[in-house]
């Protein structure tokens, strides 16, 4: 007697079926894995386009089965908002990290916010520059160390991290603003009900939507990936506290 077995969990179709090339324990695997969740679930994979820009966010063309444009380092926003200009009904999202978004991306980020530009942005903060070596990054954590600050982020000199979050649903053009993280299954699943929310927002065109969800860089913090995993919530949430910082839709 032959039982067949039902197949209850899959890749997204989003996704494309290749081996991840990211450091062991890289929470970019599983926010990817959201992320095209959210595109399968509105069925846009053929009509989303992606932009990504420098850092380990580079490679989303090589996982996303979507239409994907490259930036330059930090101009993510303003390509996707170019991207949407030209075409007003196709889902638009960017997919950036920490040393991008919130350095050199500064500038793009806040004013395409600020004119609700109707994209969706994810943002990956893992306290750190991933790709090019670890350096002390927008949302290094105090006394966090890091390649170029060997002795640990000194606040008084260096200035306290960014919250981008926060920073961001005091514009009035965001309509969705929340930070979420992935390091137990409990925030993965509200995680991914946050990337659904940002791009239903996106795919009604009804304004800027912006998710941060906080990550590990195993690799660059010199730690393995369980302690790494683990000091998401012992050291990062309490300083990025997870939440729902705007909402349009429930005021």
């Amino acid at each position: 007697m032959t039982t067949e077995m039902k197949k209850v969990f899959s890749r997204p179709e989003s996704l494309k079926d290749v081996q991840t090339h990211f450091c062991p324990g890289c929470h970019h695997g599983t926010i990817h894995r959201l992320v095209a969740d959210a595109m399968d679930f509105f069925g846009i994979k053929d009509q989303t386009i992606g932009v990504a820009s420098v850092g380990c966010s580079v490679f989303l063309y090589g996982y996303f089965d979507i239409d994907v444009i490259e930036a330059p380092h930090g101009r993510a926003p303003a390509v996707a908002t170019g991207a949407k200009r030209v075409h007003p009904k196709r889902p638009v999202f960017s997919y950036q990290g920490d040393g991008d978004l919130a350095a050199i991306g500064t500038s793009e980020i806040i004013h395409t916010a600020n004119r609700g530009e109707p994209i969706t942005v994810i943002f990956v903060n893992n306290t750190t520059y991933g790709m090019t070596g670890g350096q002390m990054a927008p949302t290094t954590l105090p006394s966090q160390k890091t390649t170029t600050s060997p002795a640990g982020r000194n606040v008084a000199k260096d200035g306290y991290p960014l919250k981008m979050a926060e920073l961001l649903s005091n514009l009035e053009g965001v309509a969705y603003s929340v930070r979420v993280a992935v390091d137990t299954p409990k925030h993965a699943i509200q995680a991914g009900k946050a990337i659904r929310k940002a791009f239903e927002t996106s795919v009604k065109n009804n304004g800027f939507a912006f998710v941060e969800v906080l990550a590990s860089c195993p690799t660059n913090w010199g730690m393995n990936p369980l302690a790494a995993n683990e000091r998401v919530g012992s050291e990062m949430i309490p300083y990025f506290p997870l939440g729902v910082y705007k909402d349009c839709d429930q005021k």
